[in-house]
């Protein structure tokens, strides 16, 4: 049996138990509420302009024929 640390809290959870990756039904409350509140959140990507354009001018390399947007 692998044991992993519930997010919350810390302690350790077996991955049988009901609540898992939870130690208990407290600690996936106050997950949930942290993701309700805005504390959680799941970042947009962060696109970098000059990696942007290499990925451009390698596929302009690839596929000659194409028309491209400049």
């Amino acid at each position: 049996m692998s044991k992993l640390l519930c997010p919350t809290c810390k302690k350790p959870v077996e991955a049988t138990a009901a609540d898992f990756p939870f130690c208990s039904d407290r600690c996936r409350v106050i997950d949930l509420g942290k993701w309700a509140s805005g504390e959680y959140r799941i970042a947009s990507p962060i696109f970098d302009p000059d990696l942007l354009e290499e990925l451009e001018h390698s596929e302009q390399n690839q596929n000659p024929g194409k028309e491209w947007k400049n």
